[in-house]
């Protein structure tokens, strides 16, 4: 009586503990880096890297130009830029790569397109890696 607000209303005001999925929407262009440790999902447009310590999904109408590295990667949309996976890499539907994969494990769909070099299993965690030193070690320069 006293309250203009609803229950469902007075959910949206509280706090996330972190570990839901961040999206960033069809429609939206966003400029800059991103790193998260939860799941990221990018239905829009990202002109930077992506760093996610959890998984990173970019569905059938997101578009990076930049790098993306997380522990899981499900790639559905169009990817100009290394993508690095610690665990499992995946090009699904007309998914469209362009850049070198570092992964341990690789699925790829028939109607997927890749273009660049694949490194996967323990040689691949290893080039990743001296890739990572490499790149800090030219920033510091």
């Amino acid at each position: 009586m006293f309250n203009s607000k609803n229950k469902s209303d007075m959910a949206l005001d509280k706090p996330t503990n972190g570990n839901g999925t961040t999206l960033i929407g069809s429609g939206t262009t966003l400029k800059g880096d991103i790193s998260s440790n939860s799941d990221l999902r990018i239905d829009g447009t990202v002109i930077g890297n992506i760093h996610s310590t959890a998984k990173v999904v970019i569905g059938a109408n997101g578009v990076v130009e930049g790098d993306i590295s997380g522990n899981q990667a499900d790639i559905i949309g169009k990817v100009t830029g290394n993508i690095k996976a610690k665990d499992l890499l995946q090009l699904r539907g007309d998914s469209v790569v362009t850049g070198n994969l570092y992964a341990e494990k690789l699925q790829v769909e028939p109607s997927a397109t890749f273009n660049g070099q694949c490194h996967m299993g323990a040689a691949g965690s290893r080039v990743s890696e001296k890739h990572d030193v490499e790149e800090e070690e030219a920033v510091l320069q």
